[in-house]
């Protein structure tokens, strides 16, 4: 005989079959001894090209000098300059990338399509293109550098400033892009609200937005430091490789790379462990299982 208490647990049972979640459930633990062969062979393979280099790097790595070629004073004052660098292009970033980010989540306007596509732009303009473009803009003879050059005596590139602005050029989308995501996300009652209690649109974007999008801004900042910091194409067409001036880590790497081998796999080693830093900053947001 059926208890009533056994009745509920029942028809919760076969709603659930009717809906079909026991199955679902019982098809995702079995999908790893389903999964067809020819799907199984390439997906290892892509697996294996994507983990084989980073393998090598580690198998080839001169241990056994590591500590002389990471205490060698070019190193440090390459990895010096790249911090110093990757964060101040992440503070450009952020000062006028998160009100870019803002534009394009809230506000209305003709051409908002165009002018996100090209805020997206640098992401796949090779970055070559991109250092010969900040030279055609800002260079001594560029459209806007001639200017600062005539009235100012400011000269932009290869120098120091030249390679923030080189390195914020490519790697600000990734925080407009993370950031306008999350503004998106978030509910625009809370501004709505703010703004019938009498606060101005700044007020409510400083006092209640800013908060809500924490997140999303820490985790584009991130994103852009780390582009930053790896950065090396627009850097030395528009900044140059000097050593102590304008030789960040990437261009180091290049630079050793055809004379010292064994100093240019050490110094790929440093921004391999600063881009798993990174990953593992953001387990979070790329890394859970859904």
């Amino acid at each position: 005989m059926t208890s009533p208490t056994d009745a509920p647990d029942k028809s919760a049972a076969a709603a659930d079959t009717l809906r079909g979640g026991p199955r679902r459930g019982r098809a995702r633990k079995g999908l790893g001894r389903g999964v067809p062969l020819p799907l199984l062979v390439p997906a290892l393979l892509g697996l294996a090209f994507l983990v084989l280099p980073l393998i090598a790097l580690l198998v080839r790595t001169p241990w056994h000098s590591l500590p002389d070629q990471l205490t060698s004073p070019e190193v440090w004052q390459a990895l010096k300059l790249s911090l110093l660098c990757a964060t101040a292009a992440t503070a450009v970033s952020l000062v006028i990338g998160v009100p870019l980010a803002w534009l394009l989540a809230r506000v209305e306007f003709p051409g908002r399509g165009l002018v996100r596509a090209l805020v997206t732009l640098p992401l796949v303009l090779p970055p070559v293109v991109g250092g010969v473009a900040l030279l055609m803009a800002l260079g001594r003879n560029g459209i806007v550098g001639q200017w600062l050059d005539a009235w100012f005596g400011i000269t932009l590139p290869f120098t120091t400033t030249g390679v923030v602005i080189a390195e914020a050029f490519v790697a600000m989308p990734f925080l407009v892009i993370s950031v306008e995501g999350t503004l998106r996300a978030a509910d625009p009652r809370y501004e709505e609200a703010a703004a019938t209690l009498g606060a101005s649109r700044f007020t409510a974007f400083r006092r209640v937005t800013l908060p809500l999008i924490a997140p999303g801004i820490a985790a584009g900042a991130v994103l852009a430091w780390a582009r930053a910091l790896g950065e090396f194409g627009a850097t030395i067409t528009f900044a140059g490789n000097f050593p102590g001036r304008t030789q960040t880590m990437p261009l180091a790497v290049y630079l050793a790379l055809q004379s010292d081998p064994e100093a240019a796999i050490a110094l790929s080693l440093v921004l391999l462990a600063v881009s798993v830093a990174v990953l593992a900053g953001l387990r979070d947001r790329w890394m859970t299982a859904s």
